[in-house]
């Protein structure tokens, strides 16, 4: 019985355990505390980055103030030191951080004396002072001064009054600066003269130049500079409103730290967060052992801002934290670590001592294991070479199989068949038997007359081999059948030819699958038509066909008419429905030797061929419009859709063969502008204005960044008293090129790109702006109407929009008229009427303009908060002459009245209109009889000159210019 020793004591194994267990528990450990780690990195960044947020949106908030108040200045000549009062009062009341609001005016030196007595009136003994290093003086003669005119308020900041701040370098270079950018600048920290405390606040400033000076460049903005308006910011009590308002002052887990310079100089310290210098000493005071126990985390974030021109330094820092406070998740894993592997090394000593006795009995078997293991080894080896064996017979085999085919056949010297073995029945459609005794083009019809019959035939007489000759045959069920076959000639031992020999397979799969793929690469898969590629084809053989002939072919190019609300509203799938049976009626409706091929989406493309014995004529596109209008069943609804066709002939001057589609497709949207459910033939004046309208959407892309739009005003007349009451914003585009372009021109091109999303914005905020001018001026408190297009209604930030405007130019709700169109909510009334109830909310008033002239229904109406119902002027021309029209007016102002809402007439233009519309109470009326659309400053001259229209009915001279109002 062998004894062995064991290659490994006890010790050993148990040390081996214990090592590896503790290596890995430490690097267990480390792991987690690293990940820990990164995840208060993470949260630390994250609100130190809402810190820096909520840091620069105060910051800009606080730059926009100024620039709201020197709007009070660029809108308002002169502005009244109550003016100036009563605008900054409700913002020194909201901004409690802001000192004071001033206005520094430059004087000349000549003019001192004068400003002194002015400022004398206010606060009587004001002299011009400035500030040295012993404090406020007299400031000294010089050729010019900033004198702080305007101060707001003025308790507290008396010593500010008729201060002259020319001496200051950084008020004079901020001043500068914002002169130059046009935008507000920022100086840097400053000692004020209200405030005691050094370099406590900081300025705001933008300048303010003379009424209708130049100021495209900044020499002329410095030529027409008569002074700025400020506000002087307590740095410390700004920061500190913006971290309560934010609600973020309170965590004492965040040190805040902000600077008024690019760096991080402590003389240019604005903000500490409490507690943030005892913290750092406190934690510089531990020893070295309790500072490692509250370790300073090392997170710290550092951002620069920009305040006005001005740089800005956050810096966020972690406070400090307990190193197991920390990571508990590390602390867990080490200690649970440690105890598994002592577990561990328990189990392994366990192990070893039963290893050692099993060892001891294996050893003892081995030796009489050993002869049956040789034994063992010698059977395997021969069972090895039997499966190689077997392995080389499988190969041959499955090489075999590879290289045979369906079926085997052999021919005779006459070359008929004597023999057909294999899956010919079962595979290709024909019973061996009948073959026998036959040639192959006896079997195959029109194989001798067919081209690859004659050349096949040949090569059998020349006794030549042949491979992969593939022909197409009728099985004996009646179904096509495509096969390649191969075949040898046989000799004889003296040469002498005996027949062939070959083999064949069926390829009918193989075809079938070519020909749907060639299929699938020339028509649509939806309705099996043409797809664009085959139509090129097709239209190249047309056109050459018309060229052969000298006869006329007509390309038609199709596009349904309400494609896309039956996709919207029945969904993809009826849209997949109703494109199928289309393009059935499209192929029932033309001749064999016509070509409708889909183009793309809801078009399609028809190519007409005139014969001999039947022209082209528009008929046959009638006939066409005919078959899609029939109804299209879609589930239990039938839907009715139309179609616009635009036709382009060939041959025709100016229409080359490589431009037929196109010029289809421009025939088809002048058959859409003209009303859809037309067709039009394609004409050069099209192309002009196609031309022309990709020329307006060129221009129009810039047109508002050039300002080269302006608005004009048409007055609202109260038909009771006479008196102006409101009037509607009308835009006009005056182009340096192409002149005044009329609305109508750009209008429809700004809808369908987009731009008339910030076009509307413009407008509206211009016609705030100049509304609250006016009444500032004391020109009344008038109603401005603004028109509102479907992209602006359908924007989510709509009602954002419109706040902000109305916050941005004073203007009072009630005052801001918002006008829409009746197929604006149509679509989705839902939707409508909670939108619509938001703008309501606002407090704007809200009018359906060219009432009746779109799907007007009495059940929306009541439920839409609408305030004026405006009557298209369609209806009001023809109210003296039609007693249609007449009747529908009356019965609109009924209904209005009925709904507690008024009613202003569009389009008054002579007395008759007028006096019907008095008769029947109409509340108010626009148009050429009292006042065309006018330039703001020709509006402002009508309402100073206090025109209304007379009481009683009189004749008004006719207006000469007919153009139509928008």
């Amino acid at each position: 019985m062998l004894r062995r020793r064991l290659p490994f004591s006890l010790s050993v194994a148990a040390a081996l355990t214990l090592g590896a267990g503790l290596a890995a528990t430490a690097l267990l450990a480390l792991a987690v505390a690293r990940l820990e780690d990164d995840k208060h990195a993470l949260a630390f960044q994250q609100r130190a980055t809402v810190r820096v947020a909520a840091i620069r949106q105060g910051l800009d908030e606080a730059v926009e103030v100024v620039t709201v108040t020197n709007q009070l200045f660029a809108t308002v000549h002169p502005v009244t030191r109550r003016q100036f009062h009563d605008f900054t009062q409700p913002l020194l009341q909201r901004y409690p951080f802001i000192q004071a609001f001033n206005f520094h005016r430059l004087v000349s030196g000549a003019e001192r004396e004068a400003a002194e007595a002015e400022l004398g009136q206010v606060v009587p003994g004001t002299r011009i002072t400035e500030m040295g290093p012993q404090g406020r003086h007299l400031a000294p003669p010089r050729a010019r001064y900033s004198v702080v005119d305007y101060l707001e308020p003025m308790q507290g900041n008396e010593a500010a009054f008729g201060l002259s701040v020319s001496p200051n370098a950084q008020v004079m270079n901020a001043l500068d600066q914002a002169t130059a950018s046009g935008r507000a600048a920022a100086t840097g920290l400053l000692s004020l003269a209200q405030d005691k405390r050094p370099q406590g606040g900081f300025e705001v400033i933008m300048p303010v130049y003379r009424p209708g000076a130049a100021l495209g460049s900044a020499d002329q903005r410095r030529a027409a500079l008569i002074g700025d308006t400020a506000a002087i910011i307590r740095a410390r009590d700004l920061v500190d409103k913006i971290l309560r308002g934010a609600d973020l002052h309170a965590d004492q887990g965040v040190h805040l730290a902000v600077y008024a310079t690019a760096g991080t100089d402590p003389a240019h310290l604005v903000y500490a967060s409490v507690g943030l210098d005892a913290a750092m000493r406190e934690h510089a005071a531990l020893g070295p052992l309790r500072r490692w126990a509250t370790a300073r985390h090392r997170e710290r974030h550092s951002a620069a801002l920009e305040v006005a021109g001005q740089p800005w330094t956050v810096v966020v820092s972690a406070a400090p934290r307990p190193v197991l406070h920390n990571h508990p998740g590390g602390a867990f894993t080490l200690a649970g670590g440690l105890l598994f592997t002592l577990l561990m090394a328990a189990f392994v000593h366990t192990l070893v001592q039963r290893s050692r006795r099993v060892q001891l009995l294996v050893d003892e078997r081995t030796a009489d294991l050993k002869l049956s293991n040789q034994r063992l080894i010698d059977d395997v080896l021969a069972r090895r070479r039997t499966e190689a064996a077997l392995q080389e017979s499988e190969q041959r085999f499955r090489q075999l199989v590879t290289m045979s085919s369906d079926w085997y056949w052999e021919q005779d010297a006459d070359l008929r068949f004597i023999d057909i073995t294999g899956g010919l029945g079962e595979k290709g459609g024909f019973a061996a038997g009948p073959l026998i005794g036959r040639t192959r083009w006896e079997t195959v019809p029109g194989m001798q007359e067919s081209d690859w019959g004659k050349s096949h035939m040949a090569q059998l007489l020349a006794r030549e081999a042949f491979t992969d000759l593939a022909y197409e045959t009728v099985d004996e069920n009646g179904e096509t059948r495509w096969f390649s076959i191969n075949g040898e000639p046989v000799f004889d031992a003296g040469g002498v030819f005996r027949g062939y020999r070959g083999t064949g397979t069926d390829i009918t799969a193989r075809k079938l699958t070519e020909q749907r793929i060639q299929h699938i690469a020339q028509h649509d898969v939806l309705t099996g038509l043409p797809n664009r590629s085959l139509l090129q084809d097709r239209l190249g053989q047309a056109v050459a066909y018309s060229q052969r002939c000298e006869r006329p072919v007509w390309v038609l190019l199709i596009d349904l008419d309400r494609f896309k609300f039956v996709n919207d509203s029945m969904g993809h799938k009826a849209g997949d429905v109703l494109l199928m049976t289309i393009a059935a009626r499209l192929r029932a409706a033309l001749r064999d030797t016509d070509t409708v091929a889909r183009l793309s989406g809801d078009e399609f493309v028809a190519i007409l061929t005139e014969h001999a014995e039947e022209r082209l004529q528009a008929d046959v596109v009638r006939r066409l419009m005919d078959a899609v209008a029939q109804p299209v069943p879609l589930g239990t609804k039938e839907f009715f859709v139309t179609c616009s066709i635009g036709v382009a002939v060939f041959p025709t001057d100016g229409t080359p063969a490589d431009s037929l589609i196109e010029h289809a497709d421009i025939a088809m949207y002048r058959a859409k502008k003209l009303g859809r459910n037309n067709f039009q033939f394609y004409t050069p004046a099209m192309n002009d204005e196609a031309q022309e309208r990709v020329r307006i959407e060129s221009a129009l892309r810039s047109a508002l960044e050039r300002k080269e739009f302006v608005l004009h005003y048409q007055p609202q007349v109260n038909l009771a008293s006479g008196q102006i009451v409101g009037m509607e914003a009308l835009i006009r585009w005056q182009h340096p090129e192409l002149g005044v372009v009329a609305p109508n021109r750009f209008i429809s091109v700004a809808e369908e790109t987009g731009l008339i999303v910030p076009i509307g914005a413009w407008v509206m905020r211009t016609a705030c702006a100049q509304n609250k001018a006016w009444q500032d001026a004391g020109l009344g408190m008038l109603r401005v109407a603004v028109n509102l297009s479907a992209r602006q209604f359908g924007a989510p930030d709509l009602l954002a929009e419109i706040r902000d405007v109305l916050a941005q130019t004073g203007l009072a709700p009630a005052l801001l008229e918002i006008e829409l169109t009746e197929s604006l909510f149509m679509s989705d009334v839902t939707l409508a009427v909670e939108l619509l109830h938001s703008m309501k909310s606002l407090g704007v008033n809200l009018s359906i303009d060219d009432f009746g002239t779109g799907y007007s229904s009495l059940s929306y109406l009541s439920r839409f908060p609408i305030d004026v119902l405006k009557i298209d002027r369609s209806f009001v021309s023809d109210i003296t002459r039609d007693a249609n029209d007449a009747a529908i007016v009356a019965s609109i102002i009924a209904l209005a009245h009925n709904l507690k809402l008024s009613v202003i007439a569009e389009g008054v233009e002579t007395t008759e209109q007028l006096d019907y519309l008095r008769r029947h109470g109409c509340d108010e009326m626009q148009g050429y009889f009292f006042s065309r659309p006018l330039a703001a400053p020709a509006f402002e001259a009508l309402l100073r000159e206090r025109a209304s229209l007379a009481p009683a009915t009189v004749a008004v001279s006719a207006v000469q210019d007919a153009a139509a109002e928008v």
